[in-house]
């Protein structure tokens, strides 16, 4: 964690999913951010064989020299014991991984982890989702049944995610612009690829795949995430 002066919040990644693979660049920057070491929530795969997750980051962040701390918050009844909140309250870097974005929402909606994490990015941690992990930081969150809307959790407001973006406008992609709120935007992002808002409020991107931005339903520049309010 970062001391007295720290910025009021860390810096927060948003992946396109296809975590910890090569072209995933942007992972080394803040694995030293963050003094090497990463805590891995697998909740969002917890029915695809989460393990798989923990040794995947493992042995990805291993090849940059990091080393991955898991914290096994699988179900309601783990986001709510105290050592798995103190285990992210103490964390300097912070990853969500892909899955089900519904089970990782009902998982750590209103829990000691969530509020754990928030304490830590608050005080400068970084903090990471991709895929499902991405989708449920923003608020609304992407609804992945239909491309409709439902509540996320609100790190940042008013921007929803959308992954696995092939540049294409899909069926989906586009129920989902036309459903979205006025104002809010909607960042299509590809595997391998991070959408970063650094702690004075810019962003940038960087990875193998497409980001895209859109207002209104129109395409939009970065230049339309600045502002957008954090929780």
């Amino acid at each position: 964690m970062q001391g007295p002066g720290a910025p009021e919040h860390g810096p927060l990644v948003l992946v396109g999913g296809g975590e910890w693979q090569s072209g995933a660049t942007f992972d080394a920057a803040l694995l030293e951010r963050a003094g090497g070491e990463v805590v891995v929530l697998p909740t969002a795969a917890a029915y695809e064989r989460p393990e798989r997750a923990v040794a995947t980051a493992e042995s990805w962040f291993a090849s940059l020299g990091g080393r991955v701390r898991p914290v096994m918050v699988l179900t309601r009844g783990d986001a709510d014991l105290p050592q798995h909140a103190e285990a992210v309250r103490g964390a300097s870097f912070v990853y969500l991984s892909g899955g089900s974005p519904l089970h990782l929402r009902s998982v750590l909606k209103d829990s000691a982890v969530l509020r754990a994490l928030l304490a830590a990015w608050r005080e400068g941690a970084v903090v990471a989702g991709s895929s499902a992990g991405a989708m449920v930081l923003t608020d609304p969150m992407v609804d992945p049944r239909g491309g409709a809307f439902t509540v996320g959790l609100g790190l940042i407001r008013s921007l929803a995610v959308v992954p696995h973006h092939v540049g294409e406008l899909t069926a989906q992609l586009r129920r989902t612009l036309a459903l979205s709120p006025p104002g809010c935007a909607i960042a299509a992002l590809g595997e391998r690829t991070a959408l970063v808002r650094e702690p004075d409020g810019t962003w940038w991107h960087e990875g193998l795949g497409r980001v895209e931005i859109f207002v209104d339903g129109e395409p939009a520049g970065l230049e339309a995430l600045a502002g957008k309010p954090v929780g």
